[in-house]
């Protein structure tokens, strides 16, 4: 391939090739901040219900807290 057929190229794939825009056309912060001020954490009842069962496991085993503490 010679200078000419890599220009010839190079100018097809300039024109098929649009160029990226790399500007953001507005800060995605605040709208961040907005959405996450406005949902505030909810905690379901099966987290409850996890919480419960791992402290009646401990009340009822409390050999196996030294096996719970290393899992976490």
């Amino acid at each position: 391939m010679n200078e000419r057929d890599a220009d010839d190229v190079a100018q097809i794939l300039r024109r098929a090739i649009a160029p990226a825009e790399t500007k953001l056309g507005r800060d995605l912060w605040p709208r961040m901040l907005r959405r996450l001020e406005q949902r505030p954490a909810a905690v379901r009842w099966l987290d409850w219900a996890l919480v419960a069962l791992l402290l009646a496991w401990v009340l009822w085993f409390p050999d196996t807290i030294p096996v719970l503490l290393y899992h976490l």
